[in-house]
């Protein structure tokens, strides 16, 4: 192991603290770029995902939320406390804290809002891994590799968004029959760290499965580095935010206010 106990308590800390403090800040159109002004230009391919907050989603996002379970064999579990979400709807109250809900437009705080891993460009959760079971691939995307995980839970201690689902029991009682629901995606264990990733076995192919499956295009993923994409289009357009920004995390999940 790489990390004590007292590394270990002061990485919690740190996501205790993030958990707690004002994060968001919006972003003009256009400023998510503005380093390239100044010869700054990212290169090569990084994934991002833009949540449309303007547009209401009629089901409560259940659609997009299931396509994503059914397709990575994300359990259902009953008990409250094993829970596993790879995609998950919040409260604009819980999603955004002050400063970041002194932006929230009219209406906002009764619509749900979309989160899931924020596959950020500098993820705490990937320093804090003894194992190196989570790691960050060239194109930005937070990866796991479930075999290498040993369930220290450090990574969930070390995220400030709660993004990570640990499996203290078996998941695959929670799945119909016990079976996974697509046997192209591998089950996991019990003692296993879990969450979402950005569908990249469907990279280069299809856009993520929630994407496909929303009804209301509220969903755009795609590169930001590259100019003609569908995402930098909407952040070159509209004003968004991003949660918790001040813990200098640079996630990759942008809203449209």
């Amino acid at each position: 192991m790489e990390m004590d106990r007292r590394g270990f308590l002061r990485v919690a800390g740190l996501g205790a603290l993030g958990a707690g403090l004002a994060g968001g800040r919006l972003l003009a159109p256009g400023e998510a770029f503005a380093s390239e002004e100044a010869g700054a230009a990212r290169t090569g391919t990084r994934w991002a995902m833009v949540v449309d907050l303007r547009k209401p989603c009629p089901d409560g996002c259940a659609v997009c939320t299931a396509a994503c379970h059914a397709k990575h064999n994300v359990p259902a579990l009953a008990e409250k406390n094993h829970e596993i979400k790879w995609i998950w709807e919040t409260t604009w109250e819980h999603a955004f804290v002050e400063p970041a809900a002194q932006v929230e437009p009219p209406g906002q705080q009764e619509r749900p809002v979309l989160v899931l891993c924020n596959h950020c460009e500098n993820p705490p959760c990937v320093r804090v891994c003894p194992t190196k079971a989570t790691f960050k691939r060239p194109d930005g995307i937070v990866a796991m590799d479930f075999h290498r995980c040993i369930g220290c839970r450090f990574c969930m201690a070390g995220c400030p968004y709660g993004s990570r689902s640990f499996n203290w029991v078996d998941p695959r009682t929670g799945l119909p029959g016990g079976k996974a629901t697509n046997p192209e995606f591998p089950t996991r264990m019990r003692g296993v760290v879990e969450k979402c990733n950005f569908c990249t076995e469907l990279l280069g192919k299809q856009s993520p499965w929630c994407v496909q499956a929303c009804p209301e295009g509220i969903l755009t993923f795609g590169d930001i580095n590259e100019q003609g994409s569908a995402v930098r289009a909407l952040l070159t357009e509209h004003h968004t935010v991003r949660r918790k920004t001040h813990l200098g995390t640079d996630p990759q999940v942008y809203y449209i206010v």
